[in-house]
C-alpha cells in the first residue's frame, strides 16, 4: 500500500510508554493481518533522550511479554503531522501539549488518547486524567507492567475498529 494509515505514539521522552505501545500496536496490527495498510510509530514530546533506546525497563517487560522492539528515541514536531493520521497520546499532558503541535502544523490530524480505545473506558470523554497512562519513568518493574496491560487493553480496542478508519 503506497500511502498507509500512519498512527504515531507519543508521551513525554519516548523511551518508556510510547515504545511500548508501538510494540503493542504492531503486534495487534500484524495479528489482524492489518501490517500492510497500517503503519506505526512513536515519539516523544521532549527532547531529553532523542537517540537513545527505549527504558531498560520497557525492554524487559515488552520481552517477558513475548514482544520485539527495536528502538531509537525520537522527538516529535509540526512536520511530523503532514504524514500522520492518527496522533495517540499517553496523558492529559501529552494531549495539550501535541494538540498546540498539531495547531502550529496546520495539519488535520485525529488527536486521541490511547486508553480512550479501551472499552472498559468508554464513555470518559477526552481530554480526562481518567484516561491517563501513568509515566512510570521513576517506578518499579510492576509499574512497567502494569502499563503494558493498559496499552494492550486499549490497543485491543483500537485495532478492532482499525479496518472502518483504513477503508
Amino acid at each position: 500500500m503506497a500511502n498507509p494509515y500512519r498512527i504515531t505514539v507519543i508521551c513525554l521522552g519516548n523511551i518508556c510508554r510510547s515504545p511500548i505501545g508501538e510494540a503493542v500496536l504492531r503486534d495487534r496490527i500484524a495479528a489482524a493481518g492489518l501490517a500492510g495498510q497500517v503503519s506505526v510509530d512513536s515519539a516523544g514530546t521532549g527532547d531529553w533522550h532523542i537517540g537513545q533506546g527505549a527504558n531498560v525497563k520497557s525492554i524487559t517487560t515488552l520481552n517477558q511479554y513475548g514482544y520485539d522492539l527495536d528502538h531509537t528515541a525520537r522527538q516529535i514536531t509540526p512536520s511530523w503531522f503532514a504524514d500522520i493520521n492518527l496522533a495517540l497520546v499517553m496523558d492529559t499532558n501529552n494531549y495539550a501539549d501535541v494538540a498546540a503541535l498539531i495547531e502550529s502544523s496546520g495539519a488535520e490530524v485525529d488527536l486521541r488518547m490511547m486508553r480512550a480505545f479501551d472499552p472498559a473506558l468508554s464513555g470518559i470523554a477526552e481530554p480526562d486524567p481518567a484516561l491517563d497512562v501513568p509515566d512510570p519513568y521513576n517506578g518499579t518493574l510492576a509499574d512497567f507492567v502494569t502499563v503494558l496491560h493498559m496499552i494492550e487493553a486499549a490497543a485491543d480496542g483500537l485495532v478492532s475498529e482499525l479496518p472502518l478508519r483504513v477503508s
